[in-house]
């Protein structure tokens, strides 16, 4: 620990006990977890409302500045630096007491949310809808890979995959049911490349449920395979 940088976190030992000695001193109880990864630079500290996970504070290296992140359920809702360790105390307790995003904001500027986190946190219908905005934002960003754009296009003016949650990995278009944690792949759509057709797969590298010369039959295909799924799921309730 530096302690030119944090004399009063090298002089509790560890950050987690510098937040439990200021918070203390403030009147305010506040309990800690081990932070990720576990060190004497880092602590959770925790929240007392459902799905909230512990508000995780690290130090940089290069300047004072505690570091801060806030999930819910898989989802990033908070993040933001500080160099006041008092700030942190309050952050962590009005994050622990369930304060919306607004709300941590305006009390404490430093904290900060995406437009993704704030729809996450008005709903998943609304959360859908932005990362669909996202998703055709990173296809138009991509003018080299026009096979993901016409694939992104192409799902989203279908009804079915346009209500369930889209993500990329490795340019493979997936879909979600939830848009919270846990997370599980419905269907995936890799884009045509050198010359490969579309290809259709249960998940992300997955196991291929068909190929397509065309990002329309694509999703044609992927489309009649959730229905199946469902269709199946029916019969067997």
């Amino acid at each position: 620990m530096d302690s030119n940088l944090y004399p009063d976190v090298a002089a509790a030992g560890s950050l987690a006990v510098a937040l439990e000695q200021l918070a203390a001193g403030l009147d305010i109880r506040l309990v800690t977890v081990p932070g990720r990864p576990p060190s004497v630079h880092s602590a959770g500290i925790v929240a007392s409302v459902p799905d909230r996970g512990p508000l995780f504070v690290h130090t940089g290296s290069q300047r004072r500045s505690f570091g801060v992140s806030g999930w819910s359920q898989g989802v990033q809702l908070i993040t933001g630096d500080t160099a006041d360790l008092g700030d942190v105390v309050k952050a962590g307790v009005a994050w622990g007491e369930g304060r919306s995003l607004r709300e941590l904001h305006e009390s404490l500027p430093f904290l900060g949310s995406s437009e993704l986190a704030r729809a996450h946190e008005r709903g998943p219908a609304t959360a859908v809808a932005v990362q669909w905005g996202l998703m055709r934002e990173q296809a138009a960003g991509a003018p080299d890979f026009p096979e993901f754009g016409l694939l992104v296009d192409a799902a989203h003016a279908e009804p079915r995959l346009r209500e369930l949650y889209p993500f990329s990995s490795h340019w493979t278009l997936g879909f979600r049911v939830a848009t919270v944690y846990p997370f599980c792949a419905v269907v995936a759509i890799a884009p045509s490349h050198n010359e490969h057709p579309y290809r259709v797969e249960e998940s992300p590298r997955g196991d291929v449920i068909g190929e397509s010369a065309t990002a329309e039959g694509a999703v044609a295909l992927a489309v009649a395979y959730l229905a199946a799924v469902a269709e199946t799921a029916e019969s067997d309730a």
